[in-house]
């Protein structure tokens, strides 16, 4: 004789809720354990809870952008066109890698300060600051000159943020702004604004020289 097969409660009334059962239980909601924009309290970290509140959103605001650069990078991985394909192909990459490695400590340090860090696509596209990019594909100046706009944005906050958690005495942030995210950007912005110097591919000018007679 066939036996039935086992259920979950929802489907099995019979199945008593809270008892132990090796069937997996599906579809299961409840109240969210903690609210975005708060943070734990009786942390034993040595930072007042108000220090953390504001840190861990202006963490977040960072995060965001983060996570939208971290886009862009591989939307222009994906879509870059031209002489210099291969190239830009590869470091777009590497560049998307990096920043991603970021998102994962700057959500980290959100998490550790109590906080609840920003995750869902369409929760980052409402709190970016970083304008979005049209949907098609654009021309290779076009797409290193935006990455540039994204990482100016990025510099700009992040020095703010560091002189932030330098003067609440949070350290922590104040290192992980400038150690992990201002340096990362800021060797990244190098790599991409050489590609937009208008230099001779193959035959040398001499438009340097009459730009020193001219000096």
């Amino acid at each position: 004789m066939a036996k039935r097969p086992a259920s979950n409660s929802a489907n099995n009334p019979t199945i008593t809720p809270g008892k132990i059962s090796a069937q997996p239980r599906f579809h299961q909601s409840a109240r969210e354990i903690q609210q975005f924009g708060t943070v734990t309290s009786m942390q034993p970290l040595q930072l007042d809870e108000p220090v953390r509140l504001e840190m861990t959103e202006q963490l977040n605001l960072l995060l965001a952008d983060t996570m939208t650069l971290r886009d862009l990078y591989k939307k222009s991985h994906w879509q870059v066109s031209g002489p210099t394909f291969y190239q830009l192909h590869l470091l777009f990459d590497k560049h998307y890698n990096e920043q991603s490695e970021l998102v994962d400590t700057i959500a980290e340090r959100i998490q550790l300060l109590g906080g609840i860090s920003i995750a869902m696509a369409h929760d980052v596209a409402e709190t970016t600051r970083i304008p979005r990019p049209p949907k098609g594909r654009e021309e290779v100046p076009v797409q290193l000159s935006r990455l540039l706009d994204a990482h100016q944005i990025i510099i700009e906050n992040v020095r703010g943020l560091a002189e932030l958690a330098n003067k609440l005495g949070d350290p922590g942030t104040n290192d992980l702004a400038v150690s992990n995210v201002l340096r990362t950007n800021e060797l990244q912005v190098w790599f991409v604004s050489e590609h937009l110097v208008n230099e001779p591919l193959v035959e040398a000018s001499d438009r340097g020289e009459a730009v020193k007679k001219s000096a």
